[in-house]
């Protein structure tokens, strides 16, 4: 019993000196936001680097003379993590998968290219804010992004053209974005909306017993658009 009343001092003693600091205040150095994100991508084709004449020669036997694609837009959760180093300045990353299928446009419109793709948008951004005096404080930044991608596997289309493997490269970028913070008084809680434009150039490689029948470039260039609750101490 003995060792335990000091045992459980000091971990009263540590509570009382933490909780100051971690208590919420429109001022704090660190932010918290959840989000939900809508993930609004491009996907076009912006160059075909090289294409088997096999392939060339079936595409051009259905008529297609226009090669083009769209990936599908998604909706996802997104963690945010912001450190202030004052005011007016601060660096954010971001957390957040989102998945998507690319199907054929132009005269391609109708096949199915990819039928699945996972991308994991590691996203930091250094921001600058507007301190307007109240409690909505608009911002700007801007930062690099590197796309990771996974699970990608070929669409039906290309799979009956003998597709069996699609390989999408990881690819880094660059992303602007602009939004608002509102305080929702003095206790750290607030609204965030938020808007990034990424500027994302993939290629695309498609597999057929082993060998590599078409490479193509692809403007992902995704909108993501995020509103959402957050927590600042």
């Amino acid at each position: 019993m003995r060792k335990i009343i000091p045992v459980a001092a000091a971990l009263a003693a540590a509570t009382a000196i933490a909780s100051p600091a971690l208590a919420g205040s429109p001022e704090g150095k660190l932010q918290v936001k959840v989000l939900g994100s809508a993930v609004l991508a491009d996907g076009g084709v912006d160059k075909i680097k090289s294409i088997d004449s096999g392939l060339a020669t079936t595409l051009s036997g259905m008529g297609v003379a226009d090669v083009d694609t769209k990936a599908n837009d998604n909706v996802v959760p997104t963690l945010a993590v912001e450190y202030f180093f004052s005011k007016a300045v601060s660096v954010e990353t971001i957390c957040c998968f989102t998945q998507h299928h690319i199907n054929g446009a132009a005269d391609l419109a109708g096949t199915k290219i990819v039928d699945h793709v996972l991308i994991l948008p590691a996203t930091v951004t250094a921001k600058f804010h507007l301190d307007t005096g109240g409690p909505i404080k608009p911002y700007v930044g801007a930062g690099p992004a590197l796309f990771f991608v996974f699970d990608e596997k070929p669409g039906a289309t290309m799979q009956a053209l003998g597709v069996g493997k699609v390989k999408m490269s990881n690819s880094l970028g660059v992303a602007l974005q602009g939004g608002v913070d509102i305080a929702l008084g003095k206790s750290g809680y607030g609204i965030t909306l938020d808007a990034k434009k990424y500027f994302v150039k993939p290629t695309a490689s498609f597999y057929a017993d082993g060998d590599r029948v078409l490479k193509t470039k692809h403007d992902l260039d995704p909108w993501v658009l995020s509103a959402g609750l957050s927590y600042r101490f």
